[in-house]
């Protein structure tokens, strides 16, 4: 089997690697390929379909940008009108003690009981005066917490909740990867929420947010790669090694492309154990994430709300996106009959026979670690075998006032995905300072979610600018500041890099 050569090989069709095939194409360079080992774009922002016409995303993925580059590169791909996009507003909340409380929590006190209110705001108070005389900075993510927010805060919300999210209790993660991701809290402000009873939640950079009328989020991506030449993509193509010194990939077929450059999307702790170097891929941390897919019949009971946070032990998951609230589309159309597969307790049901809808869903996300197992025994429900998450997923909605027991469930849906969230370790800048540069000595650019294992930029936005950045690094030398400077490109529009021209 004769080996290919190419000059620049990506690997990995989601947005990174998208990203940077977009980038050489408007380069006009024609010497690269684009291979991934699924059947076709996404990576870890594609959208699943079940076989009753539901769709959901691989997580609470919604559009919101710190780039005119990755909108216009958006708009070009799927349109710019309200055909393509619905314009939402987010309506989020944290459910606990039977109540929601808007969000952010920290700025939302006032929904508490005062018992509650008390703690929360003594803590503040507190906090303020240990912060001023504190020497340093805080050594992990818990005394981050504990100095910005106080124990009030830390021991209702913050800290069982991270742990739900993470996987990881609080004291193993640092304190670098902060900056927009976490609200820090504005005393006087709080107080003042508290004595007036004002619900305060129009915090952070996805306060307003987009999402495709059709095909949920995977349906970007397949637009962004249909503005691709077809020949340079090849899709079914799993690598499983990689040869630093030859610059040769293998794939599962026992194919082989040499390459000049490599940008690589595959995690990094795999690519650092193919390389030989254990040491740095063991200071590297990621949770896996458990999506659990839920359609009913009949029409939601929960308003405009968007996604929504359970810190408490009474559900497996950490949020829940309404996600029929998203695009009418998510949803099978509203004449479809279907059947009823199981009740929302998941107990069988007397009466199977199809009927009509309307139909509404539930898009629910759980984390996995060697700290947080997830019960996978498998059981039957609604006729077939699932993993019990998913049942205890159902319970939990019932315990949490999504669901009832009585609701019609019509479809349901679960994927485990081995990496879901990077961790930002205590050990990860350091691993991070050694393994880029070395990989990079050796023609291979590792970026993205997973490839530079940096959560401050991994969302969609700035997983294809860390393609794009990365492409014009390969050919022009330029600096990555994505990849560099995350609080950067963070802080700010840019508008440095443009897809169109205006």
């Amino acid at each position: 089997m004769a080996t290919e050569k190419v000059n620049v090989l990506i690997v990995g069709a989601g947005p990174t690697g998208l990203g940077a095939a977009t980038r050489l194409h408007q380069h006009g360079r024609s010497d690269w390929l684009l291979i991934d080992q699924a059947p076709e774009a996404g990576g870890l922002a594609c959208t699943d379909v079940t076989p009753e016409g539901f769709l959901f995303d691989m997580g609470g993925h919604v559009i919101f940008s710190h780039w005119d580059y990755f909108d216009q590169l958006l708009d070009t791909a799927l349109g710019a009108g309200p055909e393509a996009w619905n314009t939402l507003q987010r309506v989020s909340y944290v459910w606990m003690k039977n109540r929601y409380v808007a969000y952010p929590f920290q700025n939302n006190i006032s929904a508490l009981d005062k018992d509650d209110q008390i703690k929360c705001l003594t803590g503040l108070v507190e906090a303020k005066v240990q912060n001023a005389i504190a020497q340093g900075k805080p050594k992990n993510f818990d005394e981050w917490i504990l100095r910005v927010m106080g124990s009030g805060i830390a021991d209702i919300f913050m800290r069982p909740y991270n742990f739900k999210v993470w996987a990881v209790p609080t004291t193993m993660m640092q304190c670098n990867w902060l900056g927009e991701r976490v609200a820090t809290v504005d005393v006087d402000r709080a107080i003042t929420n508290v004595i007036h009873g004002k619900e305060d939640a129009g915090w952070g950079p996805n306060a307003v947010f987009r999402f495709p009328t059709k095909g949920g989020t995977g349906a970007i991506w397949k637009g962004v790669a249909n503005l691709l030449p077809a020949d340079k993509q090849k899709y079914g193509q799993g690598v499983v090694n990689i040869d630093k010194d030859a610059k040769v990939v293998t794939l599962a077929s026992g194919a082989k492309i040499q390459y000049n450059s490599l940008l690589s999307t595959i995690p990094l702790d795999i690519t650092l154990r193919w390389l030989g170097k254990s040491e740095w891929a063991d200071n590297l941390q990621h949770s896996s994430s458990h999506i659990v897919g839920i359609g009913i019949r009949g029409v939601s009971p929960h308003g405009t709300k968007c996604w929504l946070y359970y810190p408490e032990g009474d559900c497996p998951y950490y949020r829940c996106t309404v996600f029929s609230n998203y695009a009418k589309d998510n949803c099978p159309v509203d004449d479809k009959s279907l059947p009823t597969l199981c009740k929302g307790d998941g107990t069988p049901v007397s009466d199977s026979s199809a009927k009509p809808g309307p139909y509404w869903s539930l898009m629910f996300e759980i984390s996995e670690s060697q700290y947080k197992p997830v019960n996978q025994e498998p059981l039957q429900l609604g006729g077939q075998s699932w993993p019990a998450v998913v049942r205890d997923t159902l319970l939990g909605a019932i315990n949490t006032q999504l669901m009832t027991a009585g609701d019609e469930v019509v479809s349901i849906y679960y994927r485990r995905i081995e990496h879901g969230y990077p961790t930002p370790s205590l050990a990860r800048d350091g691993a991070l300072e050694k393994a880029l540069p070395w990989l990079q000595q050796h023609g291979i650019w590792s970026r993205g979610r997973f490839g530079s294992y940096k959560y401050e930029v991994a969302n969609q936005d700035h997983s294809l600018m860390l393609g794009v950045e990365a492409v014009d690094n390969i050919l022009y030398g330029s600096k990555e500041l994505t990849l560099a400077y995350p609080d950067i490109v963070n802080a700010k529009k840019n508008t440095e890099l443009l897809y169109k021209t205006k």
